[in-house]
């Protein structure tokens, strides 16, 4: 019988049906974060119970930590350095692994998750953290999970769910000069809405998405969450092959020859059947700029504020009346010009190494403009460092960027540092809810070069333009 990705790795992970036609499924990592790790860990021990396997559950500080030069345990968050301490304690005394704020290994959750090997093809691997998706890019299924799963996972190795639909999207074409993986997902949620995915397991497929380097694959599974899909994932190729090899966790020698059979394996049959399918064209995809509070409120950077009369129904045009006077916008204004007070570069979705280099493409030899504070907060240590060793770091401060530590940081104010009311964001993250990034500010995502095409220009602004500018030049 012909089986998708999703079911090839389902079928070698469930336990056992149970009588409500749920599953235990068994997980094969946990990997936690400070902000509700130590919690977890601590209300395990005061039931009396252990980590099943400690050598398969890592931690780091990511949420609650400040990311400016020189930082510690202490962080604006009042009282967030015993969060940290906790879930420093906890780790040792469970003898799980952790990624300490000084280790050379620190970064974002899901971004070491991958560097370090943890995560491989095949794989399920939790954390509570429902951007655990952007593992899918590895052909793993990437679970984020609450804390009440998380105590349970942690004693158990399984978790309890029902098996979701199958979903896929397929992108055919190619993609135009200056279009990106943050591009591609934002023009599907808008066209097909944040509850597109709801009840599914997205497979991204499609030439695009062959087409797309590791970082692009990275970005495209991470906002499967804001398209409401229980996960996202890609089927492994030769380039997860070569990204994942001699990584710290991965298999080598026979082990290695093993595995790299087995993830041959990993991909839909071709005439595996989905529950729904969607078909995007590349061609109609340019540098993707929201507008509102949703991540599907998104419209290319050519085109115009919609109206909430076009909208099909009346919750529909309430939710978008609201979005447009929260973000003080109105119907047919153009969002190319648009003045910005800040800009963002940084988050699980877009602080990669690639992600960085195309930002400074836009940024080299410029300045950014007048009044707009600008800041890049690399995705990890190593990330920061191979960024470093290539002179990108400079090439943001001598732009006017400030260049932090690693960290979630900015992407949303859990670290208590906030852009004030009414301050208007572009951002590389992956919300721009109400709040997201301070009390009453206004966040528009977009992808890190139009990020920091917005920068230089003060202004929201099309990052091909601006790199055929300087090109000429």
């Amino acid at each position: 019988m012909a089986t998708t990705l999703f079911d090839k790795i389902w079928d070698t992970h469930e336990v056992r049906q149970l009588p409500d036609r749920s599953s235990l499924v068994h997980v094969d990592r946990v990997f936690l974060h400070e902000r509700t790790g130590g919690v977890a860990l601590t209300s395990l021990a005061d039931r009396q119970r252990t980590v099943r396997n400690p050598r398969h559950v890592f931690a780091t500080m990511d949420h609650i930590l400040d990311t400016f030069p020189g930082r510690g345990d202490k962080t604006l968050v009042p009282g967030g350095e015993v969060f940290i301490r906790t879930m420093r304690k906890k780790a040792l005394d469970s003898g799980i692994v952790l990624f300490d704020i000084d280790d050379s290994r620190h970064g974002i959750t899901h971004l070491i998750s991958a560097e370090q090997g943890i995560t491989l093809p095949g794989l399920v691997v939790a954390c509570p953290d429902s951007h655990t998706c952007t593992l899918g890019a590895l052909g793993a299924v990437g679970w984020g999970i609450g804390s009440s799963d998380c105590e349970h996972v942690l004693a158990t190795e399984t978790l309890r769910t029902a098996k979701p639909g199958q979903l896929r999207v397929w992108f055919d074409g190619t993609l135009g000069p200056g279009v990106t993986a943050k591009d591609m997902v934002l023009h599907l949620i808008a066209r097909y809405g944040a509850a597109g995915a709801r009840g599914y397991a997205l497979e991204f497929a499609g030439p695009a998405v062959t087409a797309l380097d590791m970082d692009g694959r990275f970005t495209l599974c991470n906002m499967a969450v804001e398209f409401s899909a229980f996960t996202g994932l890609i089927a492994p190729d030769q380039k997860t092959v070569d990204y994942v090899k001699g990584r710290a966790y991965a298999p080598d020698g026979d082990s290695w020859s093993e595995c790299e059979r087995e993830w041959a394996q990993l991909r839909s049959d071709d005439d595996a059947r989905f529950d729904l399918e969607y078909r995007i064209d590349c061609a109609q995809i340019e540098p993707t700029v929201t507008w509102g509070t949703s991540p599907q409120h998104a419209v290319g950077v050519s085109q115009s504020v919609p109206s909430p009369a076009a909208a099909d129904d009346p919750e529909t045009r309430k939710t978008m009346e609201l979005a447009l006077d929260y973000m003080g916008l109105v119907p047919g204004q153009p969002l190319k010009g648009l003045a910005i007070d800040a800009a963002f570069i940084g988050s699980c979705t877009n602080a990669r190494l690639d992600d960085l280099r195309a930002a400074a493409d836009i940024l080299r030899g410029r300045r950014v403009a007048p009044g707009i504070r600008a800041i890049c907060t690399p995705g990890s240590q190593q990330v920061k460092k191979a960024a470093e060793a290539e002179g990108i770091d400079r090439v943001f401060t001598d732009a006017g960027f400030e260049w932090r530590e690693p960290g979630c940081s900015l992407c949303f104010n859990a670290g208590g540092e906030g852009f004030a009311p009414e301050q208007r964001v572009m951002s590389s993250t992956n919300r721009n809810f109400r709040g997201r990034q301070g009390r009453k500010s206004r966040t528009h995502l977009a992808s890190p070069a139009m990020v920091a095409a917005a920068a230089i220009a003060g202004r929201i602004a099309d990052s091909r333009e601006m790199r055929t500018d300087k090109d000429a030049a």
